[in-house]
């Protein structure tokens, strides 16, 4: 289905933020919660979505595992019923069609191994660096190679674009006619560009239908070389730099991102630009990080689920899930609670039904 997958009736309904690591953790997660069968599989009766970004944690000598991993949780949730597991897409998932879609394992170790002998976060030589570019021109910096995608192997390419082909992953999910999950959030200007009026933009199904049509028809299109969603996804290269669209946005406020909360595909968004009236779960930002483009004091939590609200002239920020909140507010609930490095005890799914944490 283009839009949300077909209703059931299934409770709990919950949402796992970036289900960015081992896989045994993640089954102790859902475990926990009573979600769980005997043999390993999700409960009949219950309604799991991932909110995108399967791959990619852990350390430098986790990788192998990391990759192994992050290909059985996947094979996993797709073995689910469609109704039953939603799968997202996040910026790590369609990477493995984008910026490394034309990798093998063995060109990849070649340039890993290179990689790690020049990135030193910020004190990487820009010179070497321009010379591993000359190189692999299909990558913006040697740090996306040495830590963010660093666990790729050609397996997962070919799991990605056989679940986007079979339209199992998705860009976004409608839970409620006002409720949209996505991987990381989507903007009033988005939801213009796909067509949808201003007056229905508290229309959650409208807006799933939209973006996974658009999804849809650039994955049907799509012969070879990088996968781009026109308006809505552009992976990076060393001529254009870092990649843009949807499956990065985060929500800045500070001056220097300006100009980047004006691009077309954007990689950062004004909070103010939210949908009124429509409320998104989303993963992709921590609460740290979330802190630092928002301006809010740096008291950081781990695992927890937060929120901002917005009226679309003010927002608030703040831990937990949101409470009662006007019709014409937009609202954004982050589930990305860092679920590799969080405490168990402190990780926190979405209830869809109670609007609360499980």
């Amino acid at each position: 289905m283009h839009g949300s997958f077909a209703p059931f009736a299934r409770r709990p309904r919950v949402a796992v933020g970036d289900p960015q690591t081992d896989i045994h953790r993640f089954f102790t997660l859902l475990e926990r919660r009573g979600l769980l069968t005997q043999d390993g599989w999700l409960r009949p009766d219950a309604q799991l979505i991932s909110v995108g970004d399967h791959f990619d944690w852990g350390t430098p000598h986790e990788r192998n595992a990391a990759a192994r991993s992050g290909l059985h949780l996947l094979a996993w949730l797709a073995a689910q019923p469609s109704d039953q597991v939603a799968i997202i897409a996040g910026n790590h998932d369609l990477a493995r069609v984008g910026e490394l879609v034309d990798f093998t394992d063995a060109t990849f170790t070649e340039a890993q191994a290179e990689a790690d002998r020049i990135y030193a976060g910020d004190n990487t030589d820009k010179a070497q660096e321009q010379e591993f570019l000359q190189r692999y021109p299909q990558v913006h910096s040697v740090e996306l190679i040495a830590r963010d995608y660093s666990t790729f192997r050609e397996e997962q390419r070919t799991w990605v674009a056989y679940l986007l082909r079979e339209r199992r992953m998705r860009l976004a999910y409608a839970s409620a006619p006002g409720l949209l999950v996505s991987h990381a959030g989507v903007t009033r200007e988005d939801l213009l560009a796909l067509g949808i009026a201003k007056d229905r933009h508290n229309n959650a199904h409208a807006a799933a239908y939209a973006l996974n049509d658009t999804l849809d028809t650039a994955v049907e299109n799509w012969k070879g070389g990088p996968l781009t969603v026109p308006g809505l996804y552009q992976p990076g290269n060393r001529d254009q730099g870092e990649g843009l669209g949807i499956v990065y946005h985060r929500p800045s406020v500070l001056p220097e991102d300006a100009e980047r909360t004006r691009q077309n595909p954007r990689r950062r968004f004004n909070p103010l630009h939210l949908p009124l009236g429509l409320t998104q779960v989303i993963g992709h930002t921590r609460d740290k990080r979330a802190r630092e483009l928002l301006g809010q004091p740096p008291e950081a939590q781990t695992g927890g689920i937060r929120h901002l609200v917005t009226n679309g002239q003010r927002f608030t920020y703040a831990a937990g899930p949101p409470g009662k909140t006007a019709f014409e507010d937009a609202v954004l609930v982050f589930t990305d609670g860092g679920l590799n490095d969080s405490p168990l005890e402190s990780i926190e799914f979405f209830d869809f039904d109670t609007r609360g944490a499980r």
